[in-house]
């Protein structure tokens, strides 16, 4: 288990026997990523009082919680989805979930990644560009990236196969490099607050300002 994983299951049972400084830790461990996943479902408008509405049970249904720090952020994401579609669906709105699933379950992801574009997840200009992609992509990558899940927890929480998260999930980072590259000037300058490009110890480039994290290879995803 990763350090920030270990911490993270570690505040999510002190969180389940009352204390309430763990909970607080878990809230700002997870929080964050899980507004942003609500913001592909619902909007900006709205993603606050429907993340908060997702705490709310998170909260209230903690004690019956069961697993590892992965386990809960799919957990959590799951919460969260189904608040965000239950709000859709009470404004009378469409949910916009997109694309058609039986296409994605049967083929094979491409070989490469789209490694620019996951080391840029963190700025807020390429969040913006994640609600361009369709929604089925746009939930994958944020499920599968930003939130860390494996394709099993992803899938669980889409209620789709693993292997449809991952196509998904691939084609949504090459769509969002190829949204990446187009924001950012041949010369390296910084447009619209993407980041610019500058060379890591690997020889690969990578977002000005944004820490290594894990690396996942196309395996990973």
């Amino acid at each position: 288990m990763q350090g920030d994983d270990a911490e993270l299951a570690a505040a999510v049972h002190a969180a389940q026997h009352g204390d309430e400084t763990a909970f607080r830790t878990v809230y700002r461990a997870v929080h964050p990523r899980l507004l942003g996943y609500v913001r592909t479902l619902v909007g900006d408008a709205d993603a606050e009082d429907v993340t908060s509405e997702a705490w709310l049970q998170i909260a209230r249904d903690l004690g019956r919680f069961s697993g590892d720090a992965d386990r809960f952020r799919g957990w959590a994401a799951r919460i969260a989805r189904n608040r965000a579609l239950d709000h859709v669906r009470m404004r009378g709105r469409r949910p916009a979930i997109g694309g058609d699933e039986t296409e994605l379950e049967d083929r094979a992801a491409e070989a490469d990644t789209a490694g620019e574009a996951m080391e840029a997840l963190g700025t807020d200009r390429t969040m913006g560009l994640i609600a361009q992609l369709p929604q089925d992509q746009a939930e994958a990558v944020v499920l599968r990236v930003v939130l860390g899940l494996d394709a099993k927890s992803a899938a669980a929480v889409l209620g789709k196969r693993p292997g449809a998260v991952r196509t998904a999930a691939h084609r949504g980072l090459r769509r969002l490099a190829e949204l990446l590259d187009a924001a950012v000037g041949g010369d390296g300058a910084v447009l619209d607050g993407v980041p610019a490009q500058r060379e890591s110890h690997s020889g690969t480039t990578k977002p000005a300002g944004v820490t290594d994290s894990r690396s996942r290879t196309q395996k990973d995803m």
